[in-house]
C-alpha cells in the first residue's frame, strides 16, 4: 500500500492522508462483523469493542434493553405528494426486513420493540415534485426521564421512480431507530435524516440500504442537536450499475457526543460510492467520530470508491476522532481511496477578513460557512440547505 501526505486547502497546517495500490486486509474483515435480530446474540458492550470503543456506553441508559415505545409522548408528523402511499408494515411482510440486518444490540432492541414500521411506498415511475416529510417528536415530561421511541423506517422506491425523503428527529427521547431503503432498478432516491434534538436527547440509528440494478441514492445526514446521536449508515448493491453518496454535516458543541459510521459493502460488479462528511466542533468535551468502512469484495470488478472527511476544530477541549478504512480483495476496480483531515482556524484567512474591516466574530461565522457551504449545497432541499446554514450560524 501506497501511504502520502499532503496539506488539506481548507484546513491549512492539517495533516491529511490517503492510500491506494495494493489490498489492505484488517485483522478481522469488515464483512465478518455479526448481524442478528436476535437481541441475545450481542452482548451488552463495555467499550473496549472495536464497533463501540468510542462510545460512551455508560451513558446509554436503557437502549441496550428491549422496551416498548412511549406512544402517549411521541407525534408522527407525515406529508406526501401524490403518488406516494403511506401505510404500516409488521413481521412477515415481505418488506418487513428485507433491507436491514441488525448489526448491534441497540438496532436489535429496537427491531423487537417496534410492533410496526412506517412504510412508505413510491409506485414504479413516479417522479414527485415535493418531498415526503416525516417528523418524530418525544415530549418531555416534568420530573420524568426523556421517552423511550423504538423507531422503524421502511421507505420503498420503486422502479424507476425518482423521489426525496426527509426524516426529522426533534423534541426530548431515548431513540433506537432503524432505517430500511430499498431502492428499485433505475430508481433515484434521496433520503434526509436530521438529528436536531434537545440537550437531553440520545439518538442511535443503523440506515440500511439496497440499491438496485442502475439506481441511485443519495443519503445525506445532518446532526445538530442531542446529548449522544450515533448513526451508522450501511449501503449494500443488488445489482450492476448502483451508484450511493453518502454526505453529511455535523456540529458538535460543549459535552456532546456525535458518531457517524458508514459501511459501503461492494460485492457487486461496477457500482461507485463516494462519501464525504464535514464537522465542526466547539466547547470543552465535544467529541465527533468518523469510521468510513468500505469493502470491496473479490465479486466486485470495476468498483470506483473514494471516501473523505474533515473536521474544524473551533475551541480548545473539543476531539474529533477521524477512520477511514479500506478493505480490497481484488485489483480489478477504477478507484479506491480514502482521506481524512483535522484542523483549527486558519490565523492567516482570519487576518485577511479582519484586516478588510470584517469583526473577527464575523470573520469565523465566514470561514465556517465556507467550510460547509459546497456540502450544505448538495443537499438539494432547499428548506433543509438554509434551516442548516441558519442552524450553523447560530452555532
Amino acid at each position: 500500500m501506497t501511504l502520502t501526505q499532503e496539506t488539506d486547502p481548507q484546513l491549512p497546517g492539517a495533516r491529511v492522508h490517503t492510500d491506494s495500490g495494493a489490498a489492505y486486509v484488517p485483522d478481522q474483515s469488515r464483512a465478518e462483523r455479526k448481524t442478528s435480530y436476535d437481541v441475545a446474540d450481542f452482548a451488552i458492550p463495555g467499550g473496549r469493542e472495536e464497533e463501540w470503543r468510542f462510545t460512551p456506553v455508560d451513558r446509554l441508559g436503557g437502549l441496550f434493553q428491549v422496551e416498548p415505545s412511549d406512544d402517549s409522548r411521541l407525534t408522527l408528523d407525515i406529508s406526501a405528494p401524490q403518488g406516494v402511499e403511506i401505510g404500516s408494515a409488521k413481521a412477515g411482510d415481505s418488506v418487513f426486513g428485507s433491507v436491514l440486518r441488525p448489526s448491534d444490540r441497540v438496532s436489535a432492541a429496537a427491531w423487537a420493540g417496534a410492533e410496526k414500521a412506517t412504510l412508505v411506498t413510491i409506485a414504479n415511475e413516479a417522479e414527485l415534485d415535493e418531498p415526503v416529510r416525516i417528523t418524530i417528536t418525544g415530549k418531555a415530561s416534568e420530573g420524568a426521564p426523556p421517552p423511550r421511541i423504538n423507531d422503524h423506517l421502511i421507505v420503498d422506491a420503486g422502479r424507476f421512480s425518482k423521489a426525496t425523503v426527509v426524516l426529522t428527529h426533534k423534541g426530548s427521547a431515548e431513540c433506537a431507530a432503524n432505517v430500511e431503503l430499498r431502492i428499485g432498478d433505475g430508481a433515484d432516491l434521496t433520503f434526509v435524516t436530521v438529528q436536531e434534538w434537545d440537550d437531553d436527547a440520545i439518538h442511535l440509528a443503523q440506515n440500511d440500504a439496497l440499491v438496485g440494478r442502475d439506481a441511485k441514492l443519495r443519503h445525506i445526514t445532518v446532526t445538530l442537536g442531542g446529548e449522544i446521536v450515533r448513526v451508522c449508515t450501511n449501503v449494500r448493491y443488488s445489482g450492476p450499475g448502483g451508484s450511493a453518496e453518502a454526505i453529511g454535516v455535523y456540529f458538535a458543541d460543549a459535552g456532546q457526543h456525535q458518531e457517524h459510521r458508514l459501511f459501503v459493502d461492494h460485492e457487486t460488479p461496477h457500482c461507485l460510492s463516494n462519501v464525504e462528511y464535514k464537522g465542526a466542533l466547539q466547547g470543552d468535551s465535544a467529541h465527533t467520530v468518523w469510521i468510513g468502512d468500505v469493502l470491496i469484495r473479490a465479486s466486485a470488478e470495476g468498483t470506483n470508491t473514494y471516501e473523505l472527511n474533515r473536521n474544524l476544530i473551533l475551541t480548545d477541549g473539543a476531539r474529533a476522532d477521524s477512520v477511514p478504512n479500506l478493505e480490497i480483495e481484488t485489483g480489478e476496480i477504477v478507484r479506491a481511496g480514502h482521506a481524512s483531515a483535522t484542523g483549527r482556524f486558519d490565523d492567516e484567512q482570519l487576518f485577511y477578513l479582519e484586516s478588510r474591516g470584517i469583526t473577527e466574530d464575523e470573520a469565523r461565522r465566514l470561514v465556517v460557512r465556507g467550510f460547509f457551504a459546497d456540502i450544505v449545497g448538495r443537499i438539494g432541499v432547499t428548506e433543509v440547505e438554509d434551516h442548516v446554514m441558519a442552524a450553523i450560524d447560530a452555532e
